[in-house]
Protein backbone atom coordinates (compact mmCIF):
# COMPACT_ATOMS: atom_id res chain seq x y z
CA UNK A 1 0.00 0.00 0.00
CA UNK A 2 3.20 2.18 0.07
CA UNK A 3 4.91 4.37 -2.77
CA UNK A 4 6.98 3.22 -5.41
CA UNK A 5 9.00 5.99 -6.20
CA UNK A 6 11.74 8.26 -4.33
CA UNK A 7 9.62 11.13 -4.91
CA UNK A 8 8.14 12.96 -1.47
CA UNK A 9 4.75 11.87 -0.10
CA UNK A 10 2.98 11.87 2.88
CA UNK A 11 3.41 9.29 4.66
CA UNK A 12 -0.35 9.84 6.81
CA UNK A 13 -1.85 8.78 3.61
CA UNK A 14 -0.27 5.34 3.34
CA UNK A 15 -0.68 4.84 6.79
CA UNK A 16 -4.36 5.52 6.86
CA UNK A 17 -4.32 2.55 3.80
CA UNK A 18 -3.10 0.24 6.03
CA UNK A 19 -5.20 1.03 8.94
CA UNK A 20 -8.10 0.90 7.03
CA UNK A 21 -7.48 -2.54 5.90
CA UNK A 22 -6.70 -3.51 9.36
CA UNK A 23 -9.78 -1.68 10.99
CA UNK A 24 -11.89 -3.34 8.15
CA UNK A 25 -10.66 -6.96 8.74
CA UNK A 26 -9.27 -7.16 5.51
CA UNK A 27 -5.56 -7.65 6.89
CA UNK A 28 -4.60 -9.20 9.79
CA UNK A 29 -1.97 -6.80 10.66
CA UNK A 30 -0.07 -4.16 8.89
CA UNK A 31 3.25 -2.33 9.33
CA UNK A 32 3.67 0.96 8.87
CA UNK A 33 6.79 3.66 8.25
CA UNK A 34 8.23 6.97 8.25
CA UNK A 35 11.52 8.30 9.60
CA UNK A 36 10.77 8.13 13.44
CA UNK A 37 8.08 6.05 13.06
CA UNK A 38 6.37 8.17 15.44
CA UNK A 39 3.57 10.01 12.60
CA UNK A 40 2.19 6.51 11.28
CA UNK A 41 1.62 5.56 14.75
CA UNK A 42 -0.69 8.25 15.20
CA UNK A 43 -1.93 8.11 11.97
CA UNK A 44 -2.69 4.33 12.28
CA UNK A 45 -4.20 4.82 15.72
CA UNK A 46 -6.95 7.13 15.01
CA UNK A 47 -9.01 3.95 13.90
CA UNK A 48 -11.23 1.71 15.50
CA UNK A 49 -10.00 -1.51 15.68
CA UNK A 50 -6.06 -0.51 15.48
CA UNK A 51 -3.26 -1.16 18.32
CA UNK A 52 -0.37 0.32 16.22
CA UNK A 53 2.99 0.21 18.31
CA UNK A 54 6.35 1.71 17.58
CA UNK A 55 9.08 -0.45 18.05
CA UNK A 56 13.05 0.02 18.25
CA UNK A 57 13.94 -3.73 18.70
CA UNK A 58 12.75 -7.08 18.22
CA UNK A 59 11.55 -7.68 22.00
CA UNK A 60 9.56 -4.60 21.83
CA UNK A 61 7.86 -5.53 18.63
CA UNK A 62 7.38 -9.23 20.88
CA UNK A 63 6.23 -7.68 23.79
CA UNK A 64 3.37 -5.60 21.95
CA UNK A 65 2.36 -8.66 20.27
CA UNK A 66 2.07 -10.97 23.93
CA UNK A 67 0.72 -8.35 25.58
CA UNK A 68 -0.84 -6.03 23.59
CA UNK A 69 -2.17 -7.60 20.54
CA UNK A 70 -0.81 -4.53 18.57
CA UNK A 71 -1.98 -5.52 14.86
CA UNK A 72 0.30 -2.37 13.09
CA UNK A 73 3.89 -2.26 13.60
CA UNK A 74 5.68 1.40 13.26
CA UNK A 75 8.93 1.58 12.76
CA UNK A 76 10.95 4.53 11.72
CA UNK A 77 13.37 4.53 9.00
CA UNK A 78 15.48 7.07 10.21
CA UNK A 79 15.56 5.63 13.53
CA UNK A 80 16.17 2.10 13.02
CA UNK A 81 18.98 -0.25 11.53
CA UNK A 82 17.55 -2.34 8.34
CA UNK A 83 18.64 -5.35 10.07
CA UNK A 84 17.08 -4.03 13.17
CA UNK A 85 14.33 -3.04 11.44
CA UNK A 86 13.98 -7.22 9.70
CA UNK A 87 14.22 -8.17 13.72
CA UNK A 88 11.23 -6.40 14.66
CA UNK A 89 9.08 -7.33 11.56
CA UNK A 90 10.03 -11.17 12.60
CA UNK A 91 9.37 -11.04 15.82
CA UNK A 92 5.65 -9.11 15.18
CA UNK A 93 4.64 -11.62 12.68
CA UNK A 94 5.56 -14.80 14.70
CA UNK A 95 4.51 -13.76 18.11
CA UNK A 96 1.08 -14.45 19.40
CA UNK A 97 -1.15 -12.30 21.60
CA UNK A 98 -0.68 -14.16 25.08
CA UNK A 99 -4.31 -12.91 26.57
CA UNK A 100 -5.22 -13.79 29.75
CA UNK A 101 -4.17 -11.27 32.36
CA UNK A 102 -3.64 -9.05 29.13
CA UNK A 103 -7.50 -9.61 28.10
CA UNK A 104 -9.26 -6.78 29.91
CA UNK A 105 -6.21 -3.83 29.56
CA UNK A 106 -6.72 -4.45 25.50
CA UNK A 107 -10.04 -4.12 25.68
CA UNK A 108 -9.66 -0.74 27.42
CA UNK A 109 -7.39 0.39 24.55
CA UNK A 110 -10.27 -0.03 22.25
CA UNK A 111 -12.74 2.34 24.06
CA UNK A 112 -12.80 5.98 23.72
CA UNK A 113 -11.58 8.31 26.08
CA UNK A 114 -13.56 11.88 27.98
Amino acid sequence: MGTDSEDSCNYADYAFKVAEAVSAGTVEAGIVICGSGVGVSIAANRYAKVRAALCTNATMARLTRLHNDANVLALGARITGIAVALDCVEAFLTTDYEGGRHAARVEKLGQKGT
